[in-house]
């Protein structure tokens, strides 16, 4: 028996086929938590992301799009949205628990949690030099440097002109002080 393709999925969707959104989180929910980690920087956050995107992809399974054979550019922007959603949320979160008075913070001191803390601050740290470019060229920097999509999938998913990818990328670099590498890197 063969996998249907992603195309054939996607009409499945149109048509109402719970089976074609379960078979699209089996392919792709792995590579979606990955892009909503980079974008979060907070396991959690990716894991609720992750499921918001798949809930996203079955209410607006109507705009499903597909590119060169497959859903993944479409995804990666449904993600980009669900992600900026998130994290805009968290911020007005943070701004009002920051008012509040701070409670002493009690180390653990399980090897785990530590390295889990150092993976998720390493990603923070990066995460906070992205967070200083505008954002289109956020989106842009995770689509195409952390994702690894080309840059003909990343103006899919962000529905601008390919130019617009490169030239967006290109600022970003700059401004992050980057040497600028092949497509896709």
């Amino acid at each position: 028996m063969t996998r249907p393709s992603e195309a054939d999925l996607a009409a499945g969707l149109r048509a109402g086929q719970a089976d074609a959104l379960t078979e699209l989180f089996d392919r792709h929910a792995d590579r979606i938590f990955r892009h909503c980690f980079r974008l979060t920087a907070d396991r959690a956050d990716a894991e609720d992301a992750t499921a918001t995107v798949f809930l996203e992809v079955w209410r607006h399974r109507q705009r499903v799009q597909v590119h060169d054979g497959t859903v993944v550019p479409w995804l990666y922007g449904v993600a980009t949205n669900v992600c900026r959603n998130l994290t805009r949320g968290r911020r007005r979160h943070l701004r009002a628990v920051s008012r509040l008075p701070q409670p002493e913070v009690q180390p653990d001191h399980a090897d785990r949690v530590a390295e889990r803390l150092d993976t998720e601050q390493r990603a923070r740290e990066v995460l906070d030099a992205i967070e200083r470019l505008p954002q289109r060229e956020r989106d842009v920097v995770a689509l195409v440097a952390w994702s690894g999509l080309s840059y003909e999938a990343a103006a899919a998913a962000l529905d601008v002109p390919v130019g617009t990818v490169r030239s967006r990328l290109s600022r970003a670099r700059r401004r992050l002080d980057l040497p600028a590498t092949s497509e896709g890197a």
